[in-house]
């Protein structure tokens, strides 16, 4: 199944006064495991970056300044998401801007019922624990030690990690390589006969002991398919 896990930063809280994306990431999964595909771009939001959002994601007004524009990297973006699943932590935030840029824009917002939020996700399986991105992957063990500062690519790479453990994938991915494996290795194994057969350990008598034991059993004694075998 593939799945597109995405986060994007911005310059505020809230596009309704006037906050814009600064960058939109996206990593494409494969039954939660990362393809290798990714979608990553800057955005000019045409306005300052106030100094708070600044000291979150490090992006500049300097360094945004010339980069593209949403309108020019929507296509872009919408033909790589196509219509699967996006995958977002704290799902709401993220799209009240993507669909706030896409109307801005003259296209079609896309619609919360593709969209699976991990901070809920989170929050259902771990209720009254921290459920933030760090937080979820010290849990998991994933490390993050890279992100001083947010960033959209990196944080939905995590994303990706903590999803499949949300999930379940990672998981089922380490049994179905596990089966896989011993598949394998029973699959390269040859059997071939002896040179010369051993000789036999047990001796006449100990032998017919055991076959007046059996007869004792009964007709449905299971043991009888194997004596019979071996008298014939």
């Amino acid at each position: 199944m593939r799945q597109i896990i995405l986060d994007t930063e911005t310059t505020g809280l809230d596009p309704a006064t006037g906050d814009r994306l600064v960058e939109i990431a996206c990593v494409e999964t494969i039954n939660t495991v990362p393809s290798g595909e990714n979608f990553h771009v800057y955005i000019d939001p045409q306005r300052d970056v106030p100094d708070e959002a600044f000291r979150i994601h490090g992006l500049s007004t300097e360094f945004l300044k010339g980069k593209p524009l949403f309108d020019q990297v929507a296509d872009d973006f919408l033909a790589f998401i196509g219509d699967a699943p996006l995958v977002i932590h704290n799902a709401e935030f993220d799209m009240r801007f993507i669909n706030s840029e896409l109307q801005r824009s003259g296209r079609v917002p896309i619609p919360m019922d593709r969209v699976i939020d991990t901070l809920a996700m989170a929050r259902r399986k771990h209720p009254g624990s921290p459920a933030s991105l760090d937080a979820l992957c010290s849990r998991y063990r994933i490390d993050n030690s890279r992100r001083v500062k947010h960033g959209a690519l990196l944080d939905a790479e995590l994303l990706a990690e903590v999803y499949a453990e949300l999930s379940g994938g990672r998981q089922s991915a380490l049994v179905l390589a596990s089966e896989i494996k011993v598949v394998q290795q029973v699959e390269a194994v040859e059997v071939r006969p002896r040179p010369q057969p051993l000789s036999p350990l047990i001796i006449a008598e100990e032998e017919n002991a055991h076959r007046s034991f059996i007869g004792k059993m009964g007709e449905k004694a299971v043991w009888l398919k194997y004596t019979s075998t071996s008298e014939s």
